[in-house]
């Protein structure tokens, strides 16, 4: 299997907004609490600075995805940030060190000179190492800032990385 990184299609939105779900469903790791449909995964990821996929080479298969987009405006509004989704069953082939290692090329691209993760739960080690690995930094602690599906709190870890 060979996986390449490459800017979304618009034939691609079907299968993103797919593996976003799947993540969302789980909710142990994304904010958001609302599945996206045709209409609103079109709307979501044309919002954001950039989209990137994983694709199978040999049969174009999307594995996964992330987005890139401002963190904050006006005099932060170089800090960029993003999300990363792998689909549940690719997950542990290092799809996402490939998602990473694109988006900060994408986020130099594009102006950014900081990349912020706001929220990465404290108990999703394989990202947290991975962003580490990579020379993400670990701001701090937040006690409790992220609500799971089962109604439980865990805390969440911000992290930087110079562009």
């Amino acid at each position: 299997m060979e996986i390449t990184v490459r800017k979304y299609q618009k034939k691609d939105l079907p299968r993103m907004i797919q593996i976003w779900n799947e993540v969302v469903e789980e909710g142990i790791a994304f904010p958001q609490e609302d599945f996206l449909d045709a209409q609103t995964g079109k709307e979501f990821f044309g919002q954001q600075t950039y989209n990137g996929v994983a694709e199978e080479r040999g049969t174009g298969d999307i594995y996964g995805l992330y987005i890139l987009h401002p963190n904050n405006v006006g005099r932060c509004g170089h800090i960029a940030n993003a999300s990363f989704v792998v689909s549940r069953a690719s997950r542990g082939l290092h799809i996402g060190e490939k998602l990473v290692l694109d988006c900060l090329e994408q986020g130099r691209a594009h102006g950014f000179s900081v990349l912020q993760f706001n929220a990465v739960v404290a108990s999703n080690v394989h990202a947290r190492h991975l962003y580490e690995r990579l020379g993400f930094v670990q701001l701090g602690t937040i006690p409790g800032g992220f609500r799971m599906k089962d109604g439980h709190y865990e805390d969440i870890c911000p992290y930087y990385h110079l562009l």
